[in-house]
Formats: structure tokens, C-alpha cells, sequence
């Protein structure tokens, strides 16, 4: 067994407490000695979930020490043994592990001081050419790798959800809206996609970071670099977050990282609220489109017939957090000169709470769309109210030689004798109505009975053919590519429909929430 080393305390102050171990130019405690001034500083009450990858930049700074000479083999093997036996620790035990300590401020100084209590002197060779400018830095990058990577995931879970219904309900005809009224007929299925396509967008900017913020800030040290002769290839190599920064002073001085990560944050939070307003909408009485299960809703404390979308309007309410994070991130970062400035400590605090919204927000969302089934009934039974078949009917006429505006025109002429009539649909008007249109607009008559193939939304629907169309055959081509690729495992490296792949780096390992 290796003789236990001794383990030197630091001094104390006459008032008799301990000076933090980056304070020690300072006459007693420093701010150790002001309560509220200790607490004021601490980031530990949120930070803890670093701790994993913290960790893993401590393993990699050390084998680089190793390998420059400034640890000994023995020295090394003693910091691997006491971090993985503090990463287990954490693991088991949690906020209870003795470790935690707010006095020291963050999680970084309560692994490090753990480690010195656990192996002595070479737990304080670990920091050598190391500030923790660059190591929250590195930190924060590698818990982004980690936390998009289970955003990727969450979104492929919605992904899943929404095809499974476009599956089941695709085909069911139904009003499609511009400006809230009704505009053409389309399928279920297209404005199920019409989400996915949204929701594919959102995720494609999380596969992006990557890309754009590829670089790895350890060994800038707190602003200069080092004078040592660190190896930031080998520790840039050994986490996969980039090559080495460039620049030192915006290596420690950035958040342009976490600044990206909580603008896609806030898109895919708002491409959830419209999704949720728009079931919010379809699930009212007055629409009647959809069928919520009853674990998504709930009752009034004082009208027993209700059942409120609760869990939909809270998604969309939510969103409006996760927007305050990203213009508090940025409020923040306006004003800073260059460098390391206390203030950036806060954006962990913003990027950690818009993650678990959103995060939280999917994982909900998921489970409403598995759940929901389109009241096809509900739907039929009003659907040719609108003359949703109008557009229709001018493409028609466009195929016999009237020009369009003329054609429109002809069919505004038909809706309105339509409403003076009191009739509900334009395939209930006689030939000789269309053709009389068609006179008074200096048109041939061209309206023959193959006309009726035009008109219906069921028709409507089955008509379309431009690519990325709304109705029956452009909703089978994309289900035949959603299906494809929903059966490859989420990560930079999936591909979306009509789009390359955007490989990024290796994730770290997910910390856990």
C-alpha cells in the first residue's frame, strides 16, 4: 500500500477562516470572510453538473503534463486514480458528496481541493499552466457536446412521434390556412410533415455548432498563455472539441458558443409554441380537429366538463423563458471589454435553465403527438365550408387556355354567386353558371363536365403534384424519406432530407440531469 502523503492545510486568519487557495495575496480570508460576499460569488449551486466534464479536461491536461515533462509517471497515475475515484464518488452520492463546498466557489476548486486531500502535492501540480479561464471554458464547450447530442436525440424521439401519426391519420383531408382562414384542401399528413420540416431545421442548428464553434480554449490559461511548454495538439486531440484557439485572450474571453446554443434553443422553443397554439386550436370545440389524451389535459377546479390543454399552452408558454435566457446571455456579453470577466460565470446559469426547458418541452411534446389522433368525422363533416376547391377551379381554367389573373377572376365571380345563392360549394353550380363567368370575362366557354375531377377537396388532393405538396402523393414521397432516415440513430452525423451531412466532433459522454 503507498505510504499516505501529508496533506498541508492552508493557513488560517486571525478571525479564523481558511483563504481561498487563489487568495492567498491577500491579508487574512479575503472574501471568505464577508458570508453573503462568499455566497455572492459561488456558482457551485449550478455548476455542479460540470463535474463529469471537468473532470475529463483535468485527464487530458494531465497526460499532456506527463507527456512535456512537468508530471512524472507516478505523478500522473495518482492524479488519474483520485479523479476517476472522485467521478465515481459523484456518481453514487451526488449534491451529498462531501466534496461540495461553497466556500470554494465552483465545481472545478472542489475537485481540485478533493483531489489534494486524496493524493497530496501531485493534486497541486494538476493546475500547472492552467487557469480556470480556460477551464470553465472547456468545460462549457464539452457539456454543450454532451447536452446537444441528447437534444439531437429528443428531437428524433418528436421526429418518431410525428411520423408514426402522419402514418396513421396522413391521409385524412383537411383544411389547410393562410392568415387563420381557410385557403386550399390538403392531407393531415402535409401539415404533419410541414412540423417535421420545422423541427428538422431546428435540429440541423444544433448539428451546426459544432461546425462553427470548433476549437479548444485549454492552454490559453487566464488570458496570455503559458510559458510552459504545453502541448494544446495533444489535449485538443485527446476531447475532441476542435484544434486549439487561436487567440489566447478570445479562447477565455468567448461565449459565442453558448450564445449560438441558446438561439437554437429559442427556435426550436418557438417552432414548439406555433405547433402547440395550432393544437391548442384544434383541439377547442370550435374546431374539433384533434383528440388529446386525458393524461394531457387537465380539469377546472370549478367546471367538471373541462378538459384544458394545459400541458400545450404551458410548451408554449415556456417558450417565452427560454427567450429571456438567450436576451439575458446576450445583455450580458454587450458590454464586456476583452478577457475574462466575472460576469460570464452567469451564462452558465442561462444556458443550463433554457436546456432543461427545452429539453423537458420535447419530451413532453412527444408524448402529446404519440397520443393524438386526428377526429377525421369532426373534419368531413364541415369541410367543403370555404370553397377550398377555388384555387383549384382556376388551374382549370389555366389548362383551357384562360389566363390565370383572368381565370381568378371567373372563380371570385363563382364564389360570390355561390354566397348569394346560399350554396356551400362551387361543384354545386351548374356548367352553364361557369361558362356565363366565363363570357362576362370575354372567355370562351371551356367549363365541360371533367370539370367535376377539379372540384371537391378530395379531388383537391389527389391532384397535386409539385414536389413538397400537401396533398395524398406528396406526403407518400417525403414519408418514404422520413421513414429512411428515422431509422439512423440521431447525431451530427445524420442526414436530413435533401441535405449533406454535417459531421462534427465526438460528443463527450451526456451528463446526467
Amino acid at each position: 500500500m503507498a505510504k499516505k502523503q501529508k496533506i498541508h492545510r492552508a493557513p488560517t486568519s486571525p478571525q479564523g477562516q481558511i483563504p481561498k487557495p487563489w487568495e492567498h495575496a491577500k491579508a487574512g480570508a479575503g472574501s471568505a470572510s464577508d458570508p453573503l460576499a462568499a455566497r455572492f460569488v459561488a456558482s457551485l449551486a449550478y455548476d455542479k453538473r460540470l463535474y463529469r466534464h471537468d473532470i475529463a479536461g483535468s485527464l487530458a491536461h494531465a497526460a499532456m503534463l506527463r507527456q512535456v515533462g512537468l508530471l512524472s509517471s507516478r505523478e500522473l497515475r495518482d492524479i488519474e486514480r483520485g479523479l476517476k475515484e472522485i467521478e465515481a464518488e459523484i456518481n453514487r452520492q451526488g449534491e451529498a458528496w462531501e466534496g461540495w463546498n461553497i466556500d470554494l466557489e465552483d465545481v472545478h476548486m472542489c475537485i481540485e481541493v478533493a483531489l489534494i486531500r486524496k493524493i497530496g502535492d501531485p493534486g497541486r501540480k494538476l493546475h500547472t499552466g492552467r487557469s480556470r479561464n480556460d477551464q470553465v471554458a472547456l468545460d462549457l464547450k464539452l457539456w454543450l457536446a454532451s447536452a446537444t447530442q441528447q437534444l439531437l436525440e429528443a428531437h428524433q424521439d418528436l421526429l418518431r412521434a410525428f411520423l408514426d401519426l402522419a402514418q396513421r391519420d396522413g391521409q385524412v383531408v383537411m383544411p389547410g390556412y393562410t392568415h387563420l382562414q381557410r385557403a386550399q384542401p390538403i392531407v393531415a399528413g402535409g401539415e404533419i410533415l410541414a412540423w417535421m420540416a420545422a423541427l428538422d431545421r431546428a435540429a440541423g442548428r444544433l448539428i451546426g455548432l459544432a461546425v462553427v464553434n470548433r476549437a479548444n480554449p485549454l492552454g490559453a490559461g487566464a488570458v496570455a498563455g503559458s510559458s510552459l511548454p504545453l502541448n494544446r495538439q495533444a489535449t485538443a486531440e485527446a476531447l475532441h472539441v476542435g484544434p486549439p484557439s487561436d487567440s489566447a485572450i478570445d479562447a477565455t474571453a468567448s461565449r459565442d458558443a453558448a450564445v449560438d446554443f441558446v438561439y437554437s434553443l429559442a427556435m426550436t422553443a418557438m417552432t414548439l409554441s406555433r405547433w402547440a397554439e395550432q393544437w391548442i386550436l384544434y383541439a377547442s370545440s370550435e374546431f374539433g380537429f384533434i383528440i388529446l389524451d386525458g393524461k394531457y389535459t387537465t380539469g377546472s377546479s370549478m367546471m367538471p366538463q373541462k378538459r384544458n390543454p394545459d400541458m400545450l399552452e404551458l410548451i408554449r408558454g415556456r417558450c417565452g423563458g427560454v427567450y429571456g435566457h438567450l436576451v439575458a446571455l446576450l445583455t450580458m456579453l454587450k458590454g464586456l471589454p476583452l478577457g475574462y470577466n466575472r460576469d460570464l460565470q452567469e451564462d452558465k446559469r442561462h444556458v443550463f435553465a433554457a436546456y432543461d426547458l427545452v429539453l423537458d418541452c420535447l419530451a413532453m411534446a412527444t408524448r402529446i403527438v404519440a397520443t393524438t389522433r386526428f377526429n377525421a368525422p369532426r373534419i368531413t363533416a364541415d369541410l367543403e365550408r370555404g370553397f377550398l376547391d377555388a384555387t383549384s377551379l382556376a388551374e382549370y381554367l389555366v389548362t383551357k387556355g384562360v389566363p390565370f389573373r383572368t381565370a381568378h377572376q371567373i372563380v371570385g365571380s363563382l364564389v360570390r354567386t355561390c354566397e348569394l345563392r346560399g350554396l356551400d360549394s362551387l361543384a354545386q353550380l351548374a356548367l352553364e353558371d361557369c361558362n356565363a363567368a366565363c363570357a362576362l370575362a370575354k372567355q370562351p366557354k371551356v367549363v365541360g363536365r371533367d370539370v367535376l375531377d377539379w372540384l371537391g377537396p378530395q379531388n383537391v388532393v389527389e391532384r397535386y403534384r409539385t414536389h413538397g405538396n400537401a396533398g395524398l402523393a406528396g406526403v407518400a414521397e417525403l414519408l418514404q424519406q422520413w421513414q429512411a432516415r428515422l431509422a439512423v440513430p440521431a447525431g451530427p452525423a445524420a442526414t436530413r432530407p435533401g441535405a449533406r451531412s454535417a459531421a462534427g466532433p465526438k460528443p463527450a459522454r451526456p451528463a446526467r440531469r
